[in-house]
């Protein structure tokens, strides 16, 4: 054995301690970095494509291996700021209709599918029964994507449905470290919501040249605004408006959770991108959140949830008096009060009426890829996108597997909902509520996909990993 593989098993040896792995962990996520912006830089910007995915997976599978939790954070990350890499290589670069790089945080979260098979055998004793019915529904719409359509779109397919189960799984199955998961995630999505806010007031003020290309480009002027300063509607550093609001709405609801210094400054960009970002379905999902959350605490804990609420109200409202914001944000609330003139009610109404019939009539489903198609003309793979989750469910899924899949969320929703540790642990309520909300936005979006998905599985998946913690130490 040369003196090189000597070294590198050493590295790998498990006699170091927390500190050294931790110190090891940040070495590798910080040289990841420098990579990116070194190829970036130095005109090699094009390699990111290939790079950048392929280097994320290899952070990823280190730190699964060597510090579990800076994976957890690292995976949130990933989710958060490609989509802003992205921009960033097309912009420098020229456009890349293939949106090769955004397979990067399906790379890092399929990491997981190794907790998925190494506690598989024993998940049904462990309380694990939801997400071997979803996954079953999953493989099911696999099969039959194989049967019915392209290679290709059903393995893009297969990473949108399955990553947030087999993630959720994981969280779920290191229980025992619930603490420590709990606290970094609540530092993840603080950061988050504050690096994300800032950025999305930032693009709606400015509107950055590499965002306006990117609009540009997609053609998604209905849904996304026009490429001018003050035209844009918010998505932050995230793919569209849909994630981000996703991803500011479980943060947001977070915040509840966290203290320090920090709270209010990110409640302040947060609470305003999320109004830029003008998305109502995560506005109504909100508030939902809010009141299971403070259905659920007691009453000490729902006086100090009322008093950050009125101390956010007060930094927040102000600036939504200052114009444009405040014509953007009136006529985007307006619209709740006549939605039956508003285009995007319409468009899903009409989409209900045109395919409910349709989907509950598919018995064997679709399968997986069914929605991602070769556009003749291009040679490249566009989605068709389809406003509701369930109609989704039952096109991809079929009655079998969707039954399997709807079976095993609504009995994750239903045993959440009966845990009594809400009562004094506030992060168990804010995760319960932030999953439910999710979930009742199934009706108008296929919110169990991408990183909506991871955090409808997630979010849930954690208040499981809670109960089995607290159960365990004999905490009620």
């Amino acid at each position: 054995m040369t003196s090189k593989q000597l070294l590198f098993n050493s590295f790998l040896q498990e006699d170091f301690s927390p500190q050294e792995r931790a110190a090891q962990a940040w070495i590798v996520i910080l040289g990841f970095v420098l990579l990116t912006i070194s190829c970036y830089f130095t005109g090699a910007a094009g390699m990111l494509r290939l790079v950048y995915p392929v280097t994320a997976l290899a952070v990823g599978v280190f730190l699964y291996l060597r510090h579990p939790i800076l994976y957890i954070g690292f995976t949130w990350w990933i989710w958060f700021l490609t989509p802003l890499i992205a921009r960033l290589v097309d912009y420098r670069i020229g456009w890349d209709a293939t949106r090769q790089i955004l397979i990067a945080p399906y790379l890092v979260v399929f990491v997981t599918i190794a907790t998925f098979w190494r506690y598989l055998p024993n998940a049904l004793r462990m309380g694990g029964l939801p997400f071997i019915l979803a996954f079953i529904g999953v493989f099911y719409g696999f099969l039959v994507g194989l049967i019915y359509n392209a290679p290709i779109p059903v393995a893009r397919g297969l990473l949108d449905w399955l990553s947030p189960i087999i993630f959720a799984f994981h969280l779920f199955v290191n229980w025992r470290d619930y603490p420590s998961y709990r606290q970094h995630i609540q530092n993840t999505f603080l950061w988050c919501v504050l690096i994300t806010g800032a950025y999305g007031v930032y693009q709606f003020v400015v509107a950055p040249e590499w965002d306006k290309y990117w609009l540009i480009e997609s053609k998604m002027f209905s849904s996304s605004g026009d490429p001018v300063p003050f035209g844009m509607r918010v998505w932050s550093t995230l793919h569209s408006v849909g994630p981000f609001g996703s991803v500011m709405q479980a943060g947001l609801l977070l915040l509840f959770t966290s203290s320090g210094n920090l709270i209010f400054p990110a409640s302040a960009v947060g609470y305003l991108s999320f109004l830029l970002a003008q998305a109502r379905t995560n506005w109504g999902g909100w508030l939902l959140g809010v009141i299971i959350i403070m259905g659920s605490v007691k009453a000490r804990i729902q006086m100090r949830l009322i008093t950050i609420i009125l101390v956010m109200a007060v930094c927040v409202v102000p600036l939504t008096t200052i114009e444009p914001i405040s014509e953007v944000v009136t006529d985007r609330l307006e619209s709740f009060s006549n939605l039956q003139e508003d285009n995007s009610f319409k468009d899903r109404s009409g989409s209900y009426d045109r395919n409910l019939g349709i989907a509950l009539s598919n018995v064997l489903g679709n399968g997986l890829g069914n929605i991602w198609k070769v556009n003749e003309k291009t040679g490249q793979i566009e989605v068709f996108v389809i406003d509701s989750g369930i109609l989704d469910m039952f096109f991809t899924l079929g009655w079998f597997g969707a039954i399997f899949y709807i079976g095993g969320l609504m009995l994750m929703i239903v045993n959440v909902s009966k845990y009594r540790e809400a009562r004094f642990d506030s992060f168990v309520s804010a995760s319960r509520a932030i999953g439910i909300s999710s979930c009742a936005q199934l009706i108008i979006g296929s919110g169990m996909l991408s990183v909506a998905g991871m955090i409808l599985w997630g979010f849930l998946a954690m208040a499981m990993a809670a109960h089995k913690y607290y159960e365990h130490h004999g905490i009620k």
